[in-house]
């Protein structure tokens, strides 16, 4: 069987009608769809899936509705993409499973930001039912770590920027020009030129001021507040809260770590199943190191590596042809 190394789509990969081809299309998505629709009942308002196949876009682009969106609409792929292999949903009685058939398909696995726990899940460290409830908790966390910087006027008080052509030190230095008494730090390393810093909006903007005498191009983004920041402290202590409880497991295959760069291990003194625990909440107020991620899976997995990326979007395609145009990753939007 051919080595697979999984890639799983974060924040920003939403979109409305995002995994409906896959309920239309596959008994097994369709029954991930059903399975998170039964889980969640009315929490977010209206079942998870009309979210997903209608919007509006405004509430799907809330954090709180888009985490678990993306979460579902990649596990969803994943047990179609299973079926079209011959290798059965992993879809039973007892709800959707990781185990088995499943995991043997899945030789490494990464995920941007939210992704990584789609990851975690697609391992074995963690079934559905809890994943999803991490992840809820995690989107409304966030949202409501955003609602609560808010400047006088009711607008956001802290948000993130794009920045295009830059290197880390250059971030680090525009974050250092920028900041002033306010906070502003990188957050996403996602590929060659493409940075994203995140912080107070007042940060932000004399960022955008100042990108330009660097040489920089600088884009605001349309986000509810300043991620992987530490101004989502707040956040990343209910995550802490929720973390401790969460039945995790050992990977049975390597799982990137956003916040190290590398694989989530043992070290001295910490279990693997504590470190990624510490490590996702970490994953909240670091930044995402995704190129590094991918680089360190470059650097470990075999000639011939089947590389696919799950529903929505083809985002971490994009992302892959800056890090190395040799790697072919493989779409899986729609069936």
């Amino acid at each position: 069987m051919t080595v697979k190394c999984i890639l799983c789509p974060g924040q920003g990969a939403q979109v409305v009608g995002m995994g409906k081809a896959w309920f239309e299309r596959s008994a097994e998505a369709r029954a991930v769809f059903q399975q998170a629709d039964a889980l969640l009942g009315s929490r977010l308002g209206v079942p998870l899936s009309a979210l997903c196949f209608e919007g509006p876009v405004e509430r799907l682009n809330q954090t709180d509705v888009s985490q678990p969106a993306i979460f579902v609409t990649s596990i969803a792929a994943w047990h179609g993409l299973l079926a079209s292999w011959g290798a059965g949903g992993g879809v039973g009685g007892n709800g959707i499973s990781g185990g088995g058939a499943v995991e043997s398909h899945v030789a490494f696995a990464a995920g941007l930001s939210l992704g990584e726990y789609t990851a975690l899940h697609l391992a074995g460290a963690i079934d559905f039912a809890s994943a999803l409830e991490l992840v809820v908790l995690r989107g409304r966390a966030m949202q409501d770590a955003a609602d609560a910087i808010k400047l006088s006027d009711g607008t956001p008080g802290s948000g993130m920027v794009a920045l295009i052509g830059a290197d880390e030190s250059q971030a680090a230095a525009l974050c250092a020009e920028a900041r002033g008494s306010d906070v502003l730090v990188p957050a996403n390393f996602n590929c060659p030129g493409q940075i994203v810093i995140s912080g107070s909006i007042a940060a932000c903007r004399r960022a955008v001021d100042a990108a330009g005498s660097m040489g920089l191009r600088a884009q605001p983004l349309a986000v509810a507040g300043a991620f992987h920041s530490p101004l989502m402290a707040p956040a990343a202590e209910k995550l802490e809260a929720a973390l401790r409880t969460a039945p995790i497991r050992a990977p049975r295959c390597p799982v990137m770590s956003n916040v190290t760069g590398r694989a989530h291990e043992a070290s001295a003194g910490r279990s693997i199943e504590e470190a990624i625990r510490v490590r996702l909440v970490e994953q909240l107020t670091h930044p995402v190191r995704w190129e590094s991620n991918c680089r360190s899976l470059l650097g470990s997995v075999p000639p011939g590596t089947a590389w696919h990326e799950l529903a929505p979007g083809k985002s971490l395609m994009g992302m892959m042809r800056r890090i190395d145009k040799g790697v072919k990753v493989e779409t899986h939007d729609e069936p």
